[in-house]
């Protein structure tokens, strides 16, 4: 009996991948910008005019994405990264219609969940299809080409977050969606299946739980630290079981066999300060920037276009310091701790030009402009060489592990932020006199530089390891 000849397979077509991969990587970036940018008109369109709970829209992303990473990373690899990516895009795309369709804080809180969950899902595997599908002399440019997707979304997403809002605050998640099933229809015929490594160990769910919750009790009670008092049952109540959470977290994940976070790694002295800088780092960016769209909204009267252009210097500065920050320690050979701290103490010196310069009266070139672009250009320096130089310790096989804690602890160094500007600016929320948002460009100053601080650590006394990919 003859037998019928099999197809052979599709030629692999490294730059369609990568461009479906690095799509994919931009509205995932894209969706944490433009939600700053729009939180206030999400509030008036969902009828919640409460800062502390309209936080949860940004801050529910980041807790279930920086504890999902780790496992979902893992998963991806046990099951197949394509059909790991594909899904992890449709639950994104799916989330993000059901957020744009939602007609209270609590529905909206709870799809946010869920497009983190895709978030979580489609960044690691989108990583590592490219690592697997690009040729094998342009791995590090590839991996270069999606993180500036990521680079971009933040610069861009301040400016495409206003546009978005002239026609509606739902248009934030709906242009997930066209974008979203376009890379869905190109993974399918563009990226190859890969063989998966049945050997991978099942992720710890109980120890992802047990972060989500250590996490979330602690911004629950700073958030609400105001409004229920900060020495009330509910408040001490969140400290506690944040408290207990963490403590079980970290016994957990010290005997796990796949835990969320690897606690070995942390002997390592660069990581370990690269982690705590990161977090640092993060909180005090994220202070400022949730706190500067709040400021032009509430107190200078700007339209959500005129936020969005705004507020398009400081991010669009950060690849431009970025590359500086790269040049600097290849060819003059500065230590990438200290480049790191320079990048922190920059964006501390432009908390403190908000403090001493913002007044009531708009002068933006003069008092916004200057502040902004030294947070922007601090950023820049510190956040890309964090994470090129965090996991330069590591082992070879540790790499891609290491830059996923990485990213985790980002995360929630922006929900540590966020919520500690909420606290601040209590129940007055966006409408907070001017000297309670000193108080929070203050604190994010003193935030940023103990940042420094940590990020001096990073600088290795041993010859440091090519550093490995970074993960968003």
């Amino acid at each position: 009996m003859a037998t019928k000849a099999t197809a052979p397979p599709k030629p692999i077509r490294p730059g369609l991948v990568l461009a479906v991969l690095a799509t994919a990587s931009f509205i995932a970036v894209l969706d944490v910008w433009i939600t700053n940018v729009g939180l206030p008109a999400i509030g008036r369109g969902v009828h919640e005019q409460s800062l502390s709970n309209l936080s949860w829209v940004l801050s529910a992303y980041a807790i279930v994405y920086a504890s999902l990473l780790v496992p979902a990373g893992r998963l991806a690899d046990r099951y197949g990264r394509k059909s790991g990516f594909i899904l992890g895009l449709a639950v994104f795309i799916a989330a993000s219609l059901g957020c744009a369709v939602s007609g209270n804080i609590g529905l909206l809180i709870g799809f946010r969940c869920l497009q983190a969950v895709g978030a979580a899902v489609l960044t690691p595997t989108s990583l590592g299809l490219v690592l697997t599908t690009a040729p094998a002399e342009k791995v590090a440019k590839y991996v270069q080409i999606w993180i500036i997707a990521g680079v971009l979304a933040a610069s861009t997403g301040p400016v495409l977050g206003g546009l978005l809002l002239e026609a509606s605050w739902r248009w934030l998640f709906l242009v997930n969606v066209p974008v979203g099933l376009v890379a869905i229809v190109a993974a399918v015929r563009l990226v190859p299946d890969q063989r998966h490594e049945q050997d991978a160990r099942v992720p710890d769910a109980l120890g992802a739980l047990l972060l989500i919750v250590a996490i979330g009790s602690l911004a629950l009670g700073l958030v609400q630290g105001t409004d229920w008092g900060w020495s009330s049952a509910g408040v001490i109540s969140s400290f506690v079981v944040a408290g207990v959470a963490l403590v079980a977290f970290i016994a957990r994940s010290s005997r796990h066999p796949a835990p969320v976070m690897r606690l070995d790694l942390m002997r390592e002295r660069v990581f370990a300060s690269a982690n705590a800088g990161m977090l640092l780092s993060l909180a005090s960016f994220s202070i400022m920037f949730l706190s500067v769209i709040l400021w032009l909204q509430y107190h200078w009267g700007y339209s959500a276009i005129k936020v969005g252009l705004a507020s398009a210097p400081g991010p669009a500065v950060v690849p431009i310091f970025a590359g500086i920050a790269e040049t600097v320690q290849k060819k003059a050979r500065v230590p990438a701790g200290v480049i790191a701290a320079v990048g922190a103490l920059l964006m501390g010196l432009g908390a403190v030009l908000f403090a001493t310069g913002l007044g009531s009266q708009v002068h933006y070139a003069s008092d916004f402009l200057p502040a902004w672009l030294a947070v922007g250009a601090g950023a820049g320096m510190a956040l890309p060489t964090i994470l090129s130089s965090g996991t330069a310790g590591l082992a070879a096989e540790d790499s891609a592990t290491g830059s996923a804690i990485l990213s985790m602890f980002q995360q929630i160094g922006s929900v540590v932020g966020v919520s500690v500007l909420v606290a601040i600016l209590g129940v007055a929320s966006g409408g907070a006199e001017l000297q309670v948002f000193r108080h929070a460009w203050y604190a994010s100053a003193g935030v940023a530089v103990l940042a420094a601080v940590a990020n001096l650590g990073l600088t290795s006394h041993r010859k440091q390891k090519a550093a490995a990919q970074p993960a968003y």
